[in-house]
């Protein structure tokens, strides 16, 4: 992978880590850290506008893109980023995404269907919690990277290690 000279801050290499991408070097993350967020970014927007707006054909577009942000080796967003814009940018091409991006897209399936159903079923001001909750997550990964879902799964994935170990002995 190539990379440019110029490295993001330690604290956004950490995130960017703590999402999936630790075997990467520092250099390497800082390459990719712009490309990273622009599926973030443009995911935020629409569940904003859909949120907003209770609007039923966004939130279920969304939902799909959320659907194959874990089904696909890259997220729907990550495609066009990859395909169109990174050579205009002269940017490396996205690695694919990490087990923790994959458990936070199903997370945000999952979360997205809640709220759809609460719009659905009449509940208004559900839905715009709910939906206005999980557009806070989505605005903080893409504005600071720190990935609530991802440290979710590390924890997780680090205490089944340490049962595993406890066991063994």
């Amino acid at each position: 992978m190539t990379t440019n000279k110029q490295l993001v801050s330690a604290t956004r290499i950490n995130r960017l880590k703590a999402q999936g991408y630790f075997q990467y070097s520092d250099e390497e993350i800082s390459s990719f850290a712009f490309g990273n967020r622009f599926a973030l970014v443009i995911c935020a927007m629409f569940i904003a506008i859909g949120v907003a707006t209770a609007n039923m054909p966004i939130l279920l577009a969304m939902t799909l893109v959320a659907i194959g942000g874990f089904v696909l080796p890259y997220h729907p967003f990550d495609y066009i980023y990859n395909h169109l814009l990174r050579g205009l940018l002269n940017k490396p091409e996205l690695p694919h995404r990490s087990k923790q991006l994959k458990f936070a897209c199903k997370r945000a399936t999952m979360w997205l269907i809640v709220t759809i159903s609460l719009f659905y079923m009449g509940y208004e001001i559900a839905g715009y919690v709910f939906g206005g909750l999980l557009f806070s997550a989505a605005f903080l990964v893409s504005t600071t990277d720190f990935c609530i879902p991802s440290t979710i799964y590390n924890y997780k994935v680090r205490k089944l290690k340490e049962k595993a170990k406890n066991a063994k002995i």
